[in-house]
């Protein structure tokens, strides 16, 4: 069984999916949202992240092909974001993580 065949891994990418289709969904408005709709659509990034992390460290604990291709893909597309050439994803996310809790602090004024 491939890995995006497993039941936990189909329902957890669903998840994922619908999460950021509300985020971006959401996004136009967020300077507009009163402070506890940004605190909401917050903990959605949160929530996100957190799923994406999981999903990653799936990924390279496996050995399945498309697998291995989608977390090539994560690291190329860290490439993208500035990380550098041989990016670190954990970095990416610890980055990300510093991101969204200064988003929180800000949405809290």
């Amino acid at each position: 069984m491939s890995f995006f065949d497993e039941d936990m891994i189909k329902s957890e990418m669903k998840e994922i999916s619908e999460i950021q289709s509300k985020i971006v969904q959401e996004l136009p408005s967020f300077f507009t949202m009163s402070p506890d709709e940004k605190l909401a659509h917050i903990d959605l990034l949160d929530e996100l992240l957190e799923k994406q992390q999981i999903i990653y460290t799936r990924l390279t604990l496996s050995d399945d092909p498309e697998a291995l291709k989608m977390k090539e893909q994560m690291r190329e597309s860290a490439k993208l974001l500035g990380f550098g050439n041989n990016p670190d994803v954990h970095t990416v996310f610890k980055t990300m993580r510093s991101t969204i809790d200064g988003l929180r602090i800000n949405a809290m004024r």
